[in-house]
């Protein structure tokens, strides 16, 4: 079976707990012919962090979000100063990334498949009630073998086949750059943008305009061909010519 790429979104580990989970949602993704793909993880690039996760994600046809504590605060205020202040104990958050990658790869359509850590906030994308199902689990590889689990797996990776085919092969590939030398006009025109047409044949049309007025120029106007009777040759005192015609005939 051939293998599909999928992005996930996690963050840094900070535990061997942690990455002892993520490696067992990684082999199983595997096991099911899905090549996980994490920038900062298994995938490099020199690009800026948003740039590079969009070009990952063009070649991904779903992403799985698990959602790690990143940071603990033991006590604090919400909406502090204000009427509604509220105090919080116990708060877990996971990195920001994962809202930022799952809204990134809603926007593209991509199925997701959310895993949250028991206990933290749920809070922007990783809470219940938008168009994904939000799965907490404790950081344990046996809560993968779950029924509820399974189920999930199953019905998003249905919906990430079906992408497959449009994300392209396992590994990413850039466009092959055209040789003009080795395009006709017609591929040539094919290749140019709307705007790039439209410019094109604006130069046109005003390098034909200053080719007209520049052969205008340089040709001179016709001339009449029919001379004025002034301009024909002949003799000026006809008189002359003949007294000169007889004194020539002389012997």
């Amino acid at each position: 079976m051939e293998e599909t790429l999928v992005f996930v979104s996690v963050g840094a580990t900070a535990t061997a707990e942690q990455e002892a989970f993520v490696r067992s949602i990684e082999d199983r993704l595997r096991s099911e012919s899905l090549v996980p793909k994490t920038i900062g993880r298994n995938t490099f690039s020199a690009d800026a962090p948003l740039k590079a996760i969009t070009e990952l994600m063009e070649h991904c046809a779903g992403i799985v979000v698990i959602a790690l504590e990143r940071s603990y605060f033991p006590a604090g205020l919400d909406k502090r100063g204000g009427p509604r202040q509220a105090g919080l104990t116990e708060v877990r958050l996971p990195t920001p990334w994962n809202h930022i990658e799952a809204a990134m790869a809603y926007t593209k359509h991509l199925p997701l498949l959310v895993i949250v850590e028991a206990g933290l906030k749920a809070e922007g994308l990783l809470e219940p009630g938008y168009d994904w199902y939000v799965q907490t689990l404790p950081l344990e590889a046996a809560a993968l073998a779950s029924n509820e689990f399974n189920g999930v797996l199953a019905d998003w990776k249905e919906k990430v086949l079906v992408r497959a085919p449009a994300a392209g092969a396992t590994a990413p590939r850039r466009p092959q750059a055209l040789n003009p030398a080795e395009l006709s006009i017609a591929d040539l025109l094919g290749a140019l943008r709307p705007v790039q047409l439209w410019s094109v044949a604006i130069a046109l049309a005003g390098l034909l305009a200053g080719a007209f007025s520049l052969g205008a120029r340089l040709v001179p106007p016709l001339k009449d061909p029919s001379p004025a009777r002034s301009a024909l040759p002949g003799p000026a005192n006809p008189a002359a010519e003949l007294q000169a015609g007889d004194t020539s005939g002389r012997g």
